[in-house]
């Protein structure tokens, strides 16, 4: 059964970050040589990000990147040998920013799909860059007015795809409950989770990542096409051999992310022929797709793809915008595009794509 997305909102944090100021803050955060310097410098530059919006004060990017007063917080850098602020310390800071965030985004989603909070029944959240309880869930619940007796569903720790997850447990709650509408919204402060100190296997996360808020309204089709995007299919595949590409471990100084550069290699060796398959069940070939919301893990995937896809650089020239313009915000990105998309009237049938640990792949077929 078929469920249909009304209603899209966003949000990302005050503080914006230039690449050149990203560059800066990876130089006193992590180098520790002139050669590090370099070689964050280049990393950087190869992510085609230009701008990202982050979970930190003012007073802190300007001391970090702008050279301009001080702040004493835990998320300065200290020297060599400082490994950051402490998981509980980015868990503190987790829980101030992640409900204003969830709030502006989903309180947007819900004006445009016309939608009252009270008429929400049930509520998806998604998130893999914080834990705590109650969580945003319960600020959601509060800040919107919305009711005590909504259904809450939490996604956690599925990293970069989880909003494709969160939509399919959408779509299934409303084909249990045909008069279900269901409120989905994803937050990642991805930011807070910044690797301190020199570990190259930590610097391609720090380069890619950023920090931002995604909701989207779920509800039943009630036969009559109004033109709204209707979710009709999800589809999953683990690739064999691949556990160590992607990690996502709870450490001491925060979440610690291993993103290997085998990444794209696996994506291109296996996508494909599931893919294909897949497709081929819901009666379609990939020459027929209209539209792509690929999540941008970064330039090297996205190329990867159009080169196994068959796509020319244009059809996810909006992927590439989302990371350009705001950076990797893990789960909520996909949820970017597939606004930005449906804003434009994008042509349908679409297909969402998104990565995570496993190395798995979650796809969304959209008519």
């Amino acid at each position: 059964m078929p469920s249909a997305l009304v209603g899209f909102g966003t949000a990302v944090p005050r503080s914006r970050v230039s690449q050149a100021e990203s560059i800066r803050a990876a130089a006193a955060m992590c180098a520790e040589t002139r050669e590090h310097e370099e070689m964050l410098g280049s990393l950087y530059r190869q992510t085609g990000i230009e701008g990202r919006n982050v979970a930190f004060t003012a007073a802190e990017v300007d001391w970090v990147v702008r050279g301009v007063g001080r702040c004493e917080t835990p998320f300065m850098p200290r020297g060599k040998g400082y490994g950051g602020p402490t998981t509980a310390e980015r868990m503190e800071r987790y829980r101030e920013y992640a409900t204003p965030l969830a709030l502006e985004a989903s309180a947007e989603a819900l004006r445009e799909s016309g939608v009252e909070a009270g008429g929400v029944t049930h509520l998806v959240t998604v998130s893999c860059t914080g834990f705590s309880a109650p969580g945003f869930d319960v600020g959601l619940i509060k800040g919107l007015g919305m009711r005590a007796t909504v259904e809450r569903t939490h996604v956690g720790f599925m990293g970069c795809h989880g909003a494709l997850n969160g939509l399919r447990v959408a779509r299934g709650l409303v084909a249990a409950e045909r008069r279900a509408v269901v409120l989905v919204c994803a937050v990642e402060l991805c930011s807070i989770h910044y690797h301190y100190g020199w570990d190259p296997r930590r610097m391609v996360g720090n380069a890619l990542f950023a920090d931002g808020a995604a909701a989207v309204v779920v509800r039943g089709v009630n036969g009559v096409d109004h033109g709204e995007w209707r979710h009709v299919a999800s589809g999953a595949c683990l690739f064999p051999e691949s556990e160590a590409a992607m990690g996502w471990e709870v450490g001491d100084r925060g979440f610690e992310m291993t993103l290997s550069t085998k990444v794209p290699g696996l994506i291109g060796r296996h996508l494909r022929p599931w893919l294909d398959e897949w497709l081929g069940r819901e009666g379609l070939g990939v020459e027929e797709v209209g539209s792509w919301a690929v999540h941008p893990g970064g330039p090297r995937i996205l190329s990867e793809l159009e080169g196994v896809l068959g796509l020319g650089p244009e059809r996810l020239a909006i992927s590439r915008q989302v990371l350009r313009d705001q950076g990797n915000m893990s789960s909520a990105t996909v949820l970017f595009i597939l606004r930005e998309l449906r804003r434009i009237g994008a042509e349908r049938p679409c297909v969402a794509l998104g990565f995570g640990p496993g190395l798995a792949a979650e796809v969304l077929l959209i008519r």
